[in-house]
């Protein structure tokens, strides 16, 4: 049996430094986008044209080594680039300050909070110094504190690196908060059905009149409404 059309002529160009959200119903097709970037699965037909060189990725469910340490599950991606010993430990002693995982660096993942556990998802993503950074909703096993200050220190470093970064998020306020462009998908199969710039000044204030105008467009947009 062939398998069914998970995406259907999607076409879109997200530029250097730029910080795009993916919205769209439960079981569009957000997540394989993401996996087909990163070059985790293979698209049937089409072609995904990328000047960027260093994807890395963040899952929703943290997808740590159980059996490494939070350090050396960070270490785990630059051991691949035949970096010196020296440079890796330095590399990950930086991330584990910028992320907040100081105190924890020789825990195991079971020992951790679901919002520490991100954390070392995120360093790792960063050790390798990406120029492209995919996450697929990476705050939504998370309690809404927690998910908060995450957000803030995403784009902390977000500004601070300025590599681009394309999330995948259920949450619309959490898109408009962030991004700069929110991309709109529609199901059965996926298509872009439309992109919507986001022009708040940041830092942003999520209590605007304007803020809850491009909140209600945006769900306006996936609920046909």
């Amino acid at each position: 049996m062939p398998h069914p059309l998970v995406l259907h002529n999607i076409s879109f160009k997200v530029h250097e430094g730029e910080l795009v959200c993916i919205v769209g119903p439960s079981g569009s097709g957000k997540s394989t986008l993401l996996r087909l970037t990163a070059g985790l699965l293979t698209p049937t037909s089409g072609e995904i044209m990328s000047t960027f060189t260093k994807p890395s990725l963040v899952f929703q469910n943290f997808a740590l080594f159980p059996w490494l340490t939070a350090e050396q599950n960070v270490e785990f991606g630059i051991k691949m680039q035949s970096l010196p010993y020296s440079d890796r430990k330095r590399i990950v002693r930086e991330k584990v300050l910028e992320v907040g995982l100081k105190g924890a660096e020789r825990k195991y993942p079971q020992q951790l909070s679901g919002g520490m556990r991100q954390r070392v998802g995120l360093a790792r993503a960063l050790a390798v110094s990406p120029d492209l950074l995919l996450m697929d909703e990476p705050f939504s096993s998370l309690d809404t504190l927690t998910a908060a200050s995450l957000r803030t220190d995403i784009l902390n470093l977000w500004q601070k690196y300025q590599p681009t970064i394309i999330m995948v998020t259920h949450l619309i306020e959490e898109a408009v908060a962030m991004a700069d462009r929110v991309i709109i998908f529609s199901s059965n199969p996926a298509t872009v059905k439309r992109i919507v710039p986001i022009d708040l000044p940041r830092p942003r204030s999520t209590r605007t009149p304007a803020f809850y105008e491009l909140v209600d467009l945006i769900t306006a947009e996936i609920t046909n409404q």
